[in-house]
C-alpha cells in the first residue's frame, strides 16, 4: 500500500516541477549551481570508476581469450563494446547514485526538516520549482556528458593496462576497438544515462523533499534514496537492454 502511495506522490511532484517549467527563468542560477555539483564535481569520481572498469575489464578479457585461435584486437572490440554499450552508463551511475543522489537528499531533508521549504511557500515562492527542478534538469543534462567521459577514459584505461601488463599491443588493442564500434552503440549509452540521470536526481529530491523525523528522518531518507537509485538503474538498465538492442 505504501508503494502505490509514494509512487503517486512521486508522480504528482514531477508532474508538478515540469508543468512549471515556463515558470523556471527566474530559477536559472540554481540550475547553474546545480550543474557544477552534478556534472563539474562528479568528473573525478568518473573517470577513476572508468579507468579502472577498462583497466579490470581488459585484464579479464585478456585472461578469458588466450588462445592461438582468438586475435589479440578481440578483446579491444569485447573491452570498447562492453563499456559503451553497458558498463560505462551502469556503474558510474550506481556509484554517482551515492555521490549526487545522497547529497541531493540530503539537502532537501535538511531543508524539511528545519522549516526552509515551509519558509519557500510563505513568501511565494515554488519550491517545487526552485529546489526539485532544477536538480532534475540538472542530471538530465550531465549524466550523458559524463557517460562519454567514463566511456573515453575506460577505452584508455584498457589500453594503458594491456600495455603496461604486455598483455596487448596498443595497435592491436585499438585495431579492434575501431572494426567493432558502431555510432548507434553510442547513441544506445547516452539514453541510458539519460535515463538514470532523471531517476537519481528525481528519486533523491522526492525521498528529500518529504523527509521527517529530524536528523534520522534525513539520514532515513537518504539511505532509501541511495538503495531506490540503484534498484531501479539496474531495472531500467533491464527494461532499456531490451526494448532497444
Amino acid at each position: 500500500m505504501y508503494v502505490f502511495r509514494d509512487l503517486g506522490r512521486y508522480s504528482l511532484l514531477l508532474f508538478k516541477a515540469f508543468r512549471s517549467l515556463p515558470e523556471f527563468a527566474m530559477y536559472r542560477k540554481n540550475l547553474l549551481n546545480e550543474l557544477v555539483k552534478t556534472g563539474w564535481e562528479s568528473i573525478p569520481i568518473t573517470v577513476v570508476t572508468g579507468v579502472f572498469t577498462g583497466a579490470v575489464m581488459t585484464l579479464q578479457t585478456a585472461y578469458q581469450l588466450v588462445s592461438a585461435f582468438v586475435p589479440k584486437s578481440a578483446v579491444g572490440a569485447v573491452v570498447s563494446q562492453s563499456l559503451i554499450i553497458e558498463l560505462a552508463a551502469v556503474i558510474p551511475s550506481l556509484v554517482l547514485a551515492g555521490k549526487v543522489g545522497a547529497r541531493i537528499a540530503t539537502e532537501l531533508g535538511n531543508m524539511r526538516v528545519t522549516e526552509q521549504i515551509d519558509a519557500l511557500e510563505s513568501m511565494g515562492l515554488n519550491s517545487v520549482t526552485f529546489l526539485v527542478l532544477p536538480r532534475t534538469i540538472a542530471g538530465l543534462l550531465m549524466f550523458p556528458l559524463l557517460y562519454i567521459i567514463a566511456s573515453a577514459t575506460g577505452i584508455l584505461g584498457g589500453m594503458a593496462s594491456g600495455y603496461f601488463t604486455d598483455l596487448l599491443p596498443v595497435a592491436d588493442y585499438l585495431k579492434g576497438a575501431r572494426e567493432f564500434f558502431f555510432p548507434q552503440d553510442v547513441a544506445f549509452g547516452i539514453v541510458k544515462s539519460f535515463v538514470f540521470g532523471y531517476l537519481i536526481t528525481s528519486i533523491s529530491a522526492f525521498k528529500g523533499y518529504y523527509a521527517s523525523g529530524g536528523a534520522e528522518g534525513v539520514g532515513k531518507a537518504t539511505t532509501q534514496a541511495t538503495v531506490l537509485s540503484c534498484v531501479c538503474i539496474l531495472f531500467a538498465d533491464f527494461i532499456l537492454a531490451y526494448l532497444l538492442l
